[in-house]
Parts: structure tokens; sequence; C-alpha cells
């Protein structure tokens, strides 16, 4: 049987990544932890493969982009594909490729180790969907240059860029309430998506800031596609008839939506404003076109690729930031006109 990196690790006494550190010659590992690394290797007879040598001394000129990327992705999320332009972008002008791989959270930390032995890349960006803690254990283990767009929800060694949905929720609501409405219903997806939750928070504190409660009824989760966003304000339409507004957590909720309000014959925006966010893919083929609290998601993956490129050149930065700042686009659908009466 083949001798393992494990193998050195248990003669030595020390950890996998300790073997790593000293294969690697990091700086952080003491002269006698190393020797007793490089004797156990001498004494197992131990020789790491032949790219992970040559790959120890030189750039692959490679990064790697890990998310669960399946059939029809382009369509169902179109902001993940011009996040991977911005980030081909940014790495294509430092003369770097970039390698996309499919991968689900469970099969990631097993691919990372693999690809950090054979050293196939000089760095990872990660969609913050197949991350996990034992991911984090081993990036923050063998010092692995990465970062994770989108915020980890566990605390983590990660280092991460993300946009800022709550300030974008905060811009929706503040938007309605300076176009006149007072009452508005928020159709988000479920209760385990972080970005609908982010934007709902800033939703809430504004409403708090003005000693005022969001009514919960008025909250409502399902898979973001538009059929919740249709059988949600349909439900909101019969059951509450003081809503003035209605906040889309995406824009596949947003299309249910507005069919739901045509169906019904429900006036946009006299009698309820519309709005959303991101500004594609339906926001300019709805009538009324939709108010959108827009996000360049282009700019996240060029940032991201800016942020790996620094983390290879320099290995200790450490970032865990917002960053891209949302922009209110303001159309139809909250250009608030004479209110007709509604009929349902």
């Amino acid at each position: 049987m083949a001798i393992t990196i494990k193998d050195v690790a248990k003669l030595a006494g020390t950890s996998t990544a300790t073997v790593s550190k000293v294969m690697n010659g990091s700086y952080s590992i003491s002269e006698a932890t190393a020797n007793k690394v490089k004797q156990a290797m001498e004494e197992l007879d131990y020789h790491p493969n032949a790219v992970a040598r040559m790959f120890a001394k030189q750039s692959t000129k490679t990064v790697i982009f890990l998310a669960t990327i399946e059939k029809n992705s382009g369509y169902s999320n179109p902001q993940l594909f011009e996040m991977i332009c911005g980030l081909e972008q940014a790495l294509s002008n430092k003369k770097y490729a970039l390698l996309i791989k499919n991968i689900s959270p469970d099969e990631t930390p097993d691919y990372v180790e693999n690809a950090m032995q054979c050293r196939i890349c000089d760095g990872f960006v990660i969609h913050a969907s197949v991350i996990s803690k034992r991911l984090d254990s081993l990036f923050f283990e063998h010092e692995i240059p990465h970062i994770v767009i989108g915020t980890p929800n566990f605390k983590s060694h990660f280092c991460w860029i993300d946009i800022d949905n709550r300030l974008a929720g905060e811009m929706a609501i503040t938007h309605l309430f300076r176009k006149g409405y007072q009452r508005p219903a928020y159709i988000g997806g479920k209760e385990d998506d972080n970005i609908s939750n982010h934007r709902l928070e800033g939703i809430i504190s504004v409403f708090e800031k003005h000693s005022v409660n969001f009514d919960e009824r008025l909250i409502k989760r399902g898979e973001s596609e538009p059929d919740n966003g249709y059988n949600s304000t349909l439900e909101i339409l019969g059951k509450y008839n003081c809503v003035d507004s209605i906040i889309c957590a995406n824009n596949y909720i947003t299309y249910g939506c507005v069919q739901a309000l045509i169906e019904r014959k429900v006036n946009i925006p006299g009698d309820i404003g519309v709005i959303t966010f991101d500004d594609y893919p339906f926001s300019k083929v709805l009538r009324p076109q939709i108010s959108v609290v827009d996000i360049d998601v282009f700019d996240v993956g060029v940032q991201a690729g800016k942020y790996i490129l620094h983390k290879i050149k320099k290995p200790n930065t450490y970032v865990q930031s917002y960053i891209t700042v949302p922009v209110l686009i303001e159309r139809e659908s909250t250009n608030k006109r004479e209110t007709r009466l509604r009929k349902i």
C-alpha cells in the first residue's frame, strides 16, 4: 500500500496540515518540528507526487470556482453566470485561467484536499452555498488561498465578500415610503434562504427606526419561483385588503406576483406598488416595468477575482467585508398614480 501524508503525520506525531506546511516550506513551522517531519518522510521513503513537487515552487496560474451548477442554471440563477463572467475577466486580465467545478457541499472538502495535494490550482473562489465547517477547518489548517462569495451562516475562519442585502432591503422599503406606500407585504424565499432573510432584515430595521412593527402576517415564504409569487399574492389579496405594496425577494417571485395582480385586475401602481431586487431577467420585460434595487453581480465577480489574486500573492491577507453598493432604479411599478377601486 502506498505511503500517504497521514502515515508521515502519524510517525512524526503531527497533523497532516503540519506535514503539508513543511513540504511547502511554511515559515510558521519550528525547525525542530520540520526536522521530525523530514525524518519521518525519509524513514517511510515518502515522496510527494511529481505534480505537487513541481507546483510547490511555481504558480499554476489557475483558480478554481466551486459551486453547484445544475442543468438550466443559466435560466434559474442568471446572477451566478454573470458573477462567473466578472470573475473570469478579472483573472484573465492577470493571465490566470478559471476552472469551474460543479460540486455539492458534501463533495467539496474532499475535492479541495485532493486539488491541494496535487497542486492543480493556486487558489479557490467558492460560492457560499457549498461551504461547510469541515471545509473551513481544511482551509484554515492548510492556509489555502480562497475567497467565499456570500456570508457564511456559521462562525468561521473563511475569507469572504458579499453584497449588503440588508442595505438593499432598507433601500426598497424607504423608496416605498417616499412614494406614499404605507402597508407593504413581503414575499420571500424559504426559511434557509440567507439572501431573502437579509433583505427582510433590512425592511424590518426601517420599521423599527420609526418605532413601528412590521406585521408578520404579511411575510410570505416559499420557493424562489413564480408559483410562490402567484399564490402568495392571491393569499394577500384575499386576506389583507389594507396592503398597498408588495416587495418581492427576486424576479421569479415578482413574475408570479404581477401575473396574480393582473389576473385580479389590480392596478399597478395605483392600487398596489411592486418592487423587487436585481435588474433581470423579468423586471424590464413585465408591464408595467418593475422598480428594482439592483446589485451589480458582475462587479461582485470582478472583486472576487481581485481578492483571490491578492490572497495568492499575500496569503496572510484576511478579508471579511461587504462590497458593491446596491442602486435603486425607479420604474412604473412604484410611480404611484390616482388610486382606482380595486376589483377582486
